[in-house]
């Protein structure tokens, strides 16, 4: 009785957070706080729901499911990274940060690069 409660309530939480990750795909202003939001919510709510399946095959099923254990762990590993990555090419593209953004750590060394970039062209 215990594990169907914990089951369902992991699922339903998944699902949940599913659902504020989509809300703050449409509702955020720049690319760089959707990325979060895609990246963070969603795989919280797809761990939630993918160890929900885990616990139900092992406790119901008497089955380890090694897939969802992959499952759990390669989305644990590449959903953040790429989420980082799709963020720091949009900032290495050029894409603008909202104008309510307060700071911005990268500013100093992009124009260092840029610099950089500079002198090796004009020099040749």
């Amino acid at each position: 009785m215990i594990g169907e409660w914990l089951i369902g309530i992991l699922i339903v939480l998944g699902a949940v957070v599913c659902v504020i990750s989509v809300f703050g795909l449409i509702r955020l202003p720049d690319v760089y706080l959707r990325s979060h939001a895609a990246t963070k919510s969603a795989t919280m709510g797809v761990l939630f729901i993918l160890f929900g399946g885990f616990l139900y095959f092992w406790l119901f099923e008497n089955h380890i499911s090694i897939k969802l254990l992959l499952g759990i762990v390669f989305v644990f590993i590449t959903s953040p990274v790429a989420g980082h990555l799709n963020g720091r090419a949009a900032y290495r593209s050029g894409v603008s940060l909202w104008k309510g953004s307060v700071q911005d750590d990268l500013k100093a060394e992009r124009k260092r690069v840029k610099g950089q970039a500079g002198e090796k062209s004009g020099s040749v």
